[in-house]
């Protein structure tokens, strides 16, 4: 790549990683010789203003939390056209390529863990919730300490309204809490901790608690919390785990109380952490003062794209063609409504099963490479208050398939979709570990990754 300069002040380098609207380069600061990760989002690429107000308020959280072991804001900078987020550099890695080895020692995932809960206590006590706790987001600098990063999906508490809880369903689905598939609204404090005791129990274990290779099995086990401790797991962080790993988040243990925790605080020595409380918005992009601690991160993770997808597609060889989305409401009324939209689009519709409906295509749209399109409906009540729906591609051209699910279906069941999931349409997929991938892995590199975990 030809090195540029930005802002007389950035040489860039290589590429580290690129996602839905943005690229991270590494870049050297030309002045002090240091290392640094570059966003670098363009502005016309970022179209609507939810889209801005994340990216702000990524920012603004970055700026809010610094800690040890919390990757560090440097600066962020803009032109007319593009904007650059400036942060630490980590060259150690993530933390899930040390666990995609095996399984960890007692006394190193219990550091990792250590390092785990005191950021997060220290973003709860900034009134942020990170909200997308996983290995992947865990990097490791190069004395091997660990960094939180991907600030995309956390959340400001002091601006919610209301009766203060959260609404939007996000997060990977591996790690997610079982509040947040419900729906009926969440304590984001709560939910960071679960996330927090399934990445304990994966630096242990070896493996996921929650896994399957269908997302409504896998969201059933979730709401049961029902997992099992393999033979060789410690006896000691069994019952931290059995603590944190508790469905009904009013019950579950919180932050202090896994700090007071005999096996947790072992050797522990809480770090100091620095909060921030005012900032200074220029162009609407809120800038941040460079401190002059050097330090290392890599970004590649950085950009937050989660698409709860359906497992099933890392164990099947051939990849199917599938959309997700949740919704509060019954079987029967889903059904109807997909039917009516199904008749209205000009589809054949036909029920499969008491849960299934088949859509089929009057004719191959112009341009269709491959015959009519027919898509498959299926409703999986997880729980009570809580529907998983499927579509998948039986036949017909994928370009019109995806036409189909971004521009017809979402549009005419809006009022039955909680959240919408997309799926393997929107060139997303989840490994083992849940992990979000955004184009930059082979499939040789995905199947190595599985081989290792199993």
């Amino acid at each position: 790549m030809e090195k540029k300069m930005l802002f007389g002040k950035y040489e860039t380098g290589k590429l580290l990683g690129k996602g839905t609207f943005a690229k991270v380069y590494c870049a050297t600061n030309t002045a002090t010789g240091e290392r640094v990760a570059v966003k670098v989002i363009k502005k016309e690429e970022v179209k609507t203003e939810a889209m801005m107000e994340q990216i702000e308020r990524e920012i603004s959280v970055m700026r809010l939390v610094r800690h040890p072991n919390i990757v560090e804001l440097r600066e962020v900078l803009a032109t007319r056209t593009k904007i650059f987020i400036v942060m630490e550099y980590v060259n150690g890695g993530e933390l899930f390529a040390k666990v995609a080895k095996g399984r960890l020692k007692e006394d190193a995932a219990r550091k990792y863990f250590q390092q785990l809960i005191s950021a997060v206590e220290f973003c709860h006590s900034c009134g942020v919730c990170h909200r997308d706790l996983k290995p992947e987001n865990l990097l490791l600098d190069h004395n091997g300490n660990l960094k939180v990063t991907d600030f995309g999906l956390s959340v400001l508490l002091e601006r919610l309204i209301g009766d203060g809880l959260l609404y939007t369903q996000c997060g990977t689905p591996a790690y997610i809490a079982p509040e947040i598939l419900r729906n009926k609204g969440y304590d984001g404090t709560k939910s960071d901790i679960w996330s927090c005791g399934v990445i304990l129990y994966v630096l242990l274990g070896g493996f996921l608690p929650f896994r399957d290779e269908n997302l409504f099995r896998l969201y059933k086990k979730i709401f049961k919390a029902d997992y099992k401790f393999p033979p060789w797991f410690p006896p000691t962080p069994r019952r931290l785990l059995s603590k944190i790993l508790v469905s009904n988040p009013a019950k579950r243990i919180s932050i202090r109380e896994i700090m007071q925790d005999t096996w947790f605080s072992k050797g522990f020595k809480i770090p100091i952490g620095i909060s921030v409380d005012e900032e200074e918005e220029i162009g609407g992009i809120m800038k941040s003062s460079s401190p002059s601690s050097p330090a290392i991160l890599n970004a590649f993770e950085f950009i937050s794209s989660i698409s709860a997808v359906d497992l099933s597609s890392l164990f099947e060889n051939k990849k199917k063609m599938e959309s997700i989305f949740t919704s509060k409401c019954s079987a029967t009324v889903i059904m109807a409504k997909i039917q009516v939209m199904g008749k209205k689009l000009g589809f054949k519709v036909g029920r499969v099963s008491g849960s299934a409906l088949r859509l089929q295509g009057a004719a191959a749209a112009e341009g269709g490479r491959k015959g009519r399109l027919v898509v498959t409906a299926e409703v999986f009540k997880v729980a009570p208050e809580v529907a998983v729906v499927k579509f998948s591609k039986n036949s017909g051209d994928v370009v019109e398939y995806a036409k189909f699910c971004e521009e017809k279906l979402r549009h005419n069941l809006k009022e039955i979709i909680s959240t919408w999931h997309g799926g393997d349409i929107l060139g997303d997929t989840i490994n083992h570990y849940g992990q979000e991938t955004f184009g930059g892995e082979d499939e040789d590199l995905n199947a190595a990754k599985l081989k290792a975990l199993n």
